[in-house]
């Protein structure tokens, strides 16, 4: 890893949005995978794209797909700015890791100045304040950062047998949210070295924490949660319809 972690001031930072929505999302028992359900009369993906492409900072997005996915030609998404389609991988990661690969090629010379925002399809709900946050903050050095949420409940490590085998002092304890942001070059290397070495990461963050970085947290608002379960759909209109009251 590299010992520099300042920014060259005088670079023209650029910014793109990556989904990875390969997956199934069997937790929600759906007749299809979670990231096309409706909510509000869009996709969850089509929700999480626009939070992201709405900004005026990013650039554009790549989103990895399976190849045998029906649902993205039926949608006939459009956007002014440019949308990228990777194949998607086994795991999270690897379809992460072909999403930045694509967009490494696209950029044409320009790696070195971007950025990746690597963000949940099943994350609708992200503000634009915390995505705007996370940018400023996150972009100061090499180490990047990924929006969170500071742990408030009282946490239980279990026991083999499900009973409580130690309470876990939950001070200095986040919630990993996304997306979690990270220059382009540095993630590449950091999910390619965590592969080969068969490192199962959970989230970007972890593979550059293994690289020796130490990502920034950035608090974001509670809203910002997954789609992982039934009753979070009705939980995410809630949320939606109360940033749309509020604006």
């Amino acid at each position: 890893m590299s010992q520099n972690h300042s920014l060259n001031p005088s670079s023209n930072k650029i910014f793109w949005a990556v989904i990875p929505a390969a997956g199934v999302g069997s937790r929600m028992q759906a007749n299809r995978p979670k990231q096309y359900l409706e909510l509000l009369g869009k996709t969850l993906i089509e929700h999480s794209l626009q939070r992201l492409l709405d900004l005026p900072a990013i650039a554009g997005a790549v989103i990895a797909l399976d190849k045998q996915d029906v649902y993205w030609p039926a949608l006939q998404y459009s956007h002014a700015k440019p949308v990228l389609i990777a194949e998607g991988g086994q795991e999270r990661y690897h379809s992460v890791l072909n999403a930045l690969r694509l967009l490494d090629k696209h950029l044409a010379g320009r790696q070195s100045e971007a950025w990746v925002l690597v963000h949940d399809a099943a994350r609708p709900c992200v503000r634009a304040d915390d995505l705007n946050r996370l940018i400023e903050l996150a972009s100061q050095d090499n180490h990047g950062g990924l929006l969170a949420l500071p742990v408030r409940d009282t946490m239980k490590r279990q026991a083999a047998d499900r009973r409580v085998e130690a309470t876990v002092d939950r001070n200095g304890l986040w919630h990993a949210m996304t997306p979690q942001m990270f220059r382009i070059s540095l993630l590449i290397n950091s999910l390619s070295e965590s592969i080969e070495k068969k490192l199962h990461v959970t989230d970007d963050a972890s593979a550059m924490e293994l690289a020796g970085y130490q990502p920034l947290l950035v608090a974001c608002h509670e809203d910002n949660i997954k789609i992982t379960r039934p009753f979070d759909l009705t939980l995410a209109s809630l949320y939606m319809q109360q940033q749309a009251a509020s604006k």
